[in-house]
């Protein structure tokens, strides 16, 4: 590393990146390929759920949990809680117990109307005692038969809002026509952590391998390759991939890509802002 400079951002392995495989499969796989962590995605896994088992796992492999996605897909609604806040709770828990420092949550679907009146509030103060950041996430609208639908409330870009820490989701970028750049410059210093894939632009959320969409993925991540204090997890789909090496290739690539464009240089770093 060139003198005067700072240690690259941490890049991470979702567990969400393996599926169908498993929790224990993501910390084998990032143990294997030389990730510097995993991004637990808590949700139907039982495993992801069982955080002394996920501990047990990060132990095992020598693979730390870097941030913890809380359960806020359509599909989890049900996991650890039926109450949304519990959730976000447990979560930070769940981080603090693992010793990461963020907690990735979405905002509020539409109909989640009770929620998102506390939503704002919870997200500044649900950290406070443990330390805890929640970063919430850029998400995008649903198009079906051309017409598009905003799901989230107040909607899908979390810097209309305001909150103190944010999560970029650079599929979610393309999937809902964003300039990843300009959302990048909004978010400024409040940046707390970033989901590395690709899209090509098409109205769907793809989590391509990065490089091969067409958002600015390698532009990014220079602009955080020095001073930025987050980790920046690959977040890519495999779930085609009919076996374990396909899987694994797709994840080096994608690792490989991290590595190359987060390499610190000498001169000064791009400003976030």
């Amino acid at each position: 590393m060139p003198p005067g400079t700072s240690p690259a951002p941490p890049v991470a392995l979702s567990t969400a990146s393996v599926y169908p495989e498993s929790t224990r499969a993501a910390f084998e796989l990032a143990a294997e390929l030389g990730y510097d962590g995993v991004e637990l995605m808590v949700w139907t896994d039982p495993v992801s759920q069982d955080i002394p088992a996920v501990a047990r796992l990060a132990e095992r492999f020598g693979v730390p949990v870097l941030a913890v996605h809380a359960p806020c897909l359509a599909v989890t609604q049900r996991v650890w809680s039926a109450d949304p806040v519990e959730r976000i709770r447990r979560s930070v828990a769940a981080a603090a117990t693992l010793g990461c420092r963020t907690v990735v949550v979405h905002p509020p679907f539409r109909w989640q109307r009770r929620y998102a009146a506390r939503f704002a509030d919870e997200v500044a103060r649900a950290g406070e005692r443990d330390g805890v950041v929640l970063a919430v996430e850029n998400m995008y609208p649903i198009v079906r038969s051309g017409v598009r639908t905003v799901t989230y409330t107040p909607g899908y870009d979390p810097t209309e809002v305001g909150h103190p820490h944010y999560t970029l989701d650079l599929s979610h970028t393309a999937a809902a026509g964003d300039d990843a750049l300009a959302l990048l410059g909004r978010m400024g210093s409040a940046l707390a952590h970033v989901h590395l894939a690709d899209g090509s632009g098409a109205p769907r959320d793809e989590h391509l391998v990065p490089g091969r969409g067409s958002q600015p993925c390698a532009e990014v991540c220079e602009r955080l390759a020095t001073g930025f204090t987050g980790a920046v997890a690959v977040e890519v789909n495999t779930r085609r991939c009919r076996t374990r090496p396909e899987r694994s290739a797709m994840l080096a690539e994608s690792l490989l890509f991290a590595r190359m464009h987060l390499q610190p240089t000498a001169r000064p770093a791009l400003p976030v802002q």
